[in-house]
């Protein structure tokens, strides 16, 4: 009889130790499941961030371009990686009725009454342009499902622009030391980290 209570009592005891290893095991699951949606939210954070600052730096180094960065670079590039870079809210209000109707005031002034129409608008009204008439299901598809190709071409863009001012400039120290090449060679390198930080968080 002393046998027979002393195992009931181990088959008692058992249910329990394993209801508290699952515990113990769904509460580590848990915590390592919030510590990696703290991670990739961090991450989401930055990439926005660097999106927003990759946008200004952009739109800034076309300024530079009309006033006191006279090279042959292709800064024409810049249209197309502002169009990937435009954070999502300021995508989609262009490619609305605002940027239609920015679009055929900008037309009409470009037709109509050329001498009126300053050069520095040019690249402008072809980014408004690009934004009003690229088909939704290739916008949607680059910056969507396949957002990483339009990071990749950022980052293209980034790197050439890069190189070639690096190159104009005689090396990458006298990019640094030049009175002109300072303000161009840190709004290209904010150029690259948007697309850097984005392809890491693609791969994490």
């Amino acid at each position: 009889m002393a046998r027979t209570g002393f195992i009931a009592m181990k088959t008692d005891e058992q249910p329990t130790g394993l209801i508290t290893s699952d515990l113990q095991d769904l509460k580590l699951a848990a915590k390592k499941f919030a510590n990696d949606v703290i991670k990739l939210g961090g991450i989401g954070i930055g990439a926005t961030f660097f999106q927003w600052v990759a946008c200004v730096a952009a739109i800034y180094l076309l300024v530079l371009e009309r006033t006191n960065w006279k090279t042959d670079m292709l800064t024409q590039l810049l249209i197309p990686y502002i169009y990937f870079s435009l954070p999502d809210i300021i995508f989609n209000t262009l490619r609305g009725d605002v940027g239609k109707w920015i679009a055929f005031v900008a037309v009409v002034v470009r037709l109509f009454f050329p001498k009126h129409f300053p050069e520095w608008l040019e690249m402008p009204t072809a980014l408004i342009l690009l934004l009003v008439v690229t088909p939704h299901l290739f916008a949607h598809s680059l910056r969507v499902h396949w957002g990483w190709i339009g990071v990749a071409i950022c980052l293209g863009i980034a790197c050439y622009l890069l190189q070639e001012h690096i190159r104009k400039s005689g090396g990458f120290r006298n990019s640094f030391t030049q009175s002109k090449g300072v303000s161009n060679t840190v709004g290209i390198l904010l150029l690259m980290v948007y697309p850097v930080w984005s392809l890491l968080l693609w791969i994490l």
